[in-house]
């Protein structure tokens, strides 16, 4: 083995080593450079990045300028090159006398600031698509099979790096964009919120006085009135509670509360819209045991509220529905099981997300906004519990969440403390 070939793979796992580090995309090319010079003994190099919509190259690291070079006056063209000729050809190129090709851009003499008499030029390729080109200029000698090896590994290592770079940038724009659209929906949930209500409020009051000033055969548009203003006002609560997660305006007011009474009083309140569908509504508890925790006793019974509403309504008639209820050494287990429809896989993992509907948006039965369980994830969180879903398609759902005994103390960040 020669001396040079002995230099070849340390030299290209050091440029691997340089692509792979945190030092930025600038400092590996500049790696990518050094080494195509050094390893195939040639003047000086370039990298060449494709710009599509100006259908020309511009350099996207090269020694000569300070910082990259992206004016017209220092582009590179498509046709008339030989970059542009391996770029379109998406193939390795070798000239070892530029004076009698017509392919040699003559201007790069002028921009490099060397005259150039040979070119090994070789496209930067990613999914089998040329993205720019790597080109080293003026060997002493004719550029070998070797140097192509070694300039078309490098080309590829620079490939990988660039798309690399290319695809954390975009997820980066993406999660910034992200975050401004959630912003935005936030202030827009905030501000219908705040101002729905007083017109539903005035809507309540006056449909309830009404109601008792008219006569009965009024009744039934009265309380249709005030059912689906009540509706309304659920909604409006809902989306004020994640909101108000989300923000940093909710408040956790623990106190030694019991789990046991809370589903008692929870299913009790459920039993009428259970026996409207004949669905057995059943509740396991130990005799004696009140589960005792420390926590918002109104947030949880939302919670339980809002997994039981869910239950009912994806089960059947005739359907059975179970809350358990389980003291554990440091935490207390609820869980709701019931023999319903189900949830496919695919949604099972986004159930809890807000607005998100397990049934197609335009042929769902069951109403809704795809609220209750991302509110109850929420406050189930804010006590420093956890929340989860098990389903099989067609066999039914078991929704359950534990709370910690003993109040959790928010993080130093959380937004939950007075």
């Amino acid at each position: 083995m020669s001396s040079k070939q002995g230099k070849i793979l340390p030299r290209l796992l050091d440029v691997m080593r340089s692509l792979n580090s945190s030092t930025g995309l600038e400092a590996g090319l500049r790696t990518v450079y050094s080494a195509a010079v050094e390893l195939t003994g040639s003047e000086t190099a370039s990298l060449l990045s494709y710009d599509q919509s100006a259908m020309n190259f511009y350099f996207k690291y090269v020694p000569w300028f300070d910082g990259n070079a992206h004016n017209g006056d220092t582009r590179v063209p498509l046709n008339g090159s030989i970059a542009g000729w391996a770029f379109l050809k998406n193939t390795t190129l070798v000239v070892n006398d530029t004076v009698s090709d017509e392919r040699h851009f003559k201007k790069m003499d002028e921009l490099a600031g060397v005259t150039i008499r040979s070119v090994l030029g070789t496209p930067m390729i990613v999914n089998d698509s040329p993205i720019g080109v790597l080109e080293v200029f003026n060997k002493q000698s004719d550029y070998t099979d070797e140097d192509i090896l070694v300039v078309e590994t490098l080309a590829a290592l620079a490939a990988s790096a660039i798309q690399k770079d290319s695809l954390e940038k975009g997820i980066i724009a993406s999660q910034e964009e992200a975050r401004e659209l959630d912003r935005l929906k936030n202030e827009f949930i905030a501000i219908t919120s705040h101002e729905l209500r007083t017109p539903l409020g005035l809507i309540l009051g006056h449909s309830t006085f009404l109601k008792e000033l008219l006569e009965e055969k009024h009744d039934e548009q009265v309380d249709a009135i005030i059912r689906n203003a009540a509706r309304l006002k659920e909604i409006i609560e809902s989306l004020t509670s994640v909101d108000n997660h989300q923000s940093g305006g909710a408040l956790v007011r623990s106190r030694k509360v019991s789990i046991s009474r809370i589903i008692e009083d929870v299913c009790i309140s459920f039993n009428s819209m259970a026996e409207k569908k004949k669905i057995s509504l059943k509740r396991v508890l130990s005799p004696g045991e009140e589960m005792w925790v420390d926590v918002d006793g109104g947030k949880i019974a939302i919670v339980l509220s809002n997994i039981l509403k869910n239950a009912i309504t994806f089960t059947n008639e005739g359907g059975e529905i179970v809350v358990r209820g389980e003291q554990q050494p440091n935490y207390v287990k609820v869980s709701v099981k019931d023999n319903g429809i189900g949830i496919p896989a695919s949604d099972l993992p986004h159930v809890f997300d807000r607005f998100y509907q397990v049934e197609d948006h335009l042929t769902r039965k069951h109403g809704g906004m795809g609220l209750g369980l991302s509110v109850a994830k929420v406050m189930v969180e804010m006590h420093g519990g956890r929340i989860w879903a098990d389903s099989e398609e067609g066999r039914g759902s078991i929704f359950s969440f534990i709370l910690p005994v003993h109040a959790q103390a928010p993080p130093e960040s959380s937004p939950f403390t007075e």
